[in-house]
């Protein structure tokens, strides 16, 4: 594995999660494997969550760490070629990638979907633009299309509290007062490929995921429908697709709730956080002992810790 791009990038997915469990059992188990090494952390984008475990992970590994946030710290990169660089943007990638690799061993990276642009979030020019004019390995801490970390911790959390059956596993949309990007929904579906699952979206109608991602999955417009008998319930709000990056709809319809919950097989409640109480959720839900939010999140460390690890293990 020399990028950590995508859930596809992993040389085995079971054994990534394999791995991720054992760590959550001993997380100091190769404590030392990345001495003398250092990991650079570069956000576009804001992070709780993922910045910490990340960090907290490298640690457990006996790596460094190295921030930077180019939101206030850094200049304003160029990503495009050829281009008379006049405006705002004073330092361009070829440059600032080369640079960050002299530094590194290896390259995470969280940069968000603009919504504005569809073709160009779908290119992931941040991402590949230094994979482009970096040598270190790149890791995908969030991008505009895919949050494998969270997906991977996601698996672990499911795989945690897996019933005896078939699961059924539902993906609800649910409202925002802002328009979310695709990201958790996109990998989130991809990783249910690698279950045994009765798989369900469900969103109003001019809010379908990409259908290159979604593909054979049960897709249905009525929540309620969807919810019943569910194991697992995931919600998540994103912005329209075919609309790209439009809010069609604001209204608490969709907002999940006890009596909806009560329609499932007492199912667990998954969402990767930060959530809006009483707006994505009800407080009565989210607070439920069937509220699986706090552990996803600390999934998260073992997640990043056991993709670190691969990556080590490659040189």
């Amino acid at each position: 594995m020399k990028n950590f791009i995508s859930l596809k990038d992993l040389p085995n997915f079971d054994e990534c999660i394999k791995q991720a469990m054992e760590f959550k059992k001993n997380p100091f188990s190769y404590k030392h494997i990345g001495e003398g090494k250092t990991i650079g952390m570069l956000f576009f984008n804001p992070s709780l969550r993922t910045r910490l475990s990340t960090q907290l992970a490298a640690q457990n590994l006996g790596l460094k760490t190295m921030i930077m946030n180019f939101t206030n710290e850094a200049w304003a990169l160029e990503f495009d070629d050829g281009v008379e660089m006049r405006g705002i943007r004073s330092e361009h990638v070829k440059e600032a990638a080369a640079v960050v690799s002299q530094y590194c061993d290896m390259i995470a990276i969280r940069a968000f979907a603009s919504l504005t642009n569809k073709d160009q979030d779908e290119s992931e020019i941040v991402l590949k633009s230094f994979s482009k004019y970096s040598n270190k390995p790149i890791i995908n801490m969030e991008s505009a299309t895919s949050h494998p970390f969270q997906a991977i911790a996601d698996a672990m959390t499911i795989k945690e509290n897996i019933t005896p059956h078939k699961p059924k596993i539902v993906l609800t949309w649910a409202p925002h007062p802002k328009a979310l990007p695709h990201a958790v929904g996109n990998s989130f579906t991809r990783m249910i490929d690698y279950f045994d699952a009765n798989y369900v979206i469900t969103q109003p109608k001019g809010y379908e995921l990409d259908k290159r991602i979604t593909k054979n999955a049960t897709v249905t417009y009525d929540q309620e429908k969807a919810l019943e008998d569910a194991d697992f319930v995931y919600a998540k709000n994103w912005a329209s697709y075919s609309q790209y990056g439009k809010i069609l709809r604001t209204d608490k319809k969709w907002m999940l709730t006890k009596d909806k919950m009560s329609l499932t097989n007492n199912a667990k409640f998954m969402h990767c956080l930060p959530i809006r109480r009483n707006i994505v959720v009800t407080d009565d839900v989210l607070d439920n002992e069937n509220s699986l939010v706090i552990e996803q999140a600390n999934n998260r460390t073992f997640a990043a810790q056991s993709v670190l690890k691969t990556l080590l293990d490659n040189g």
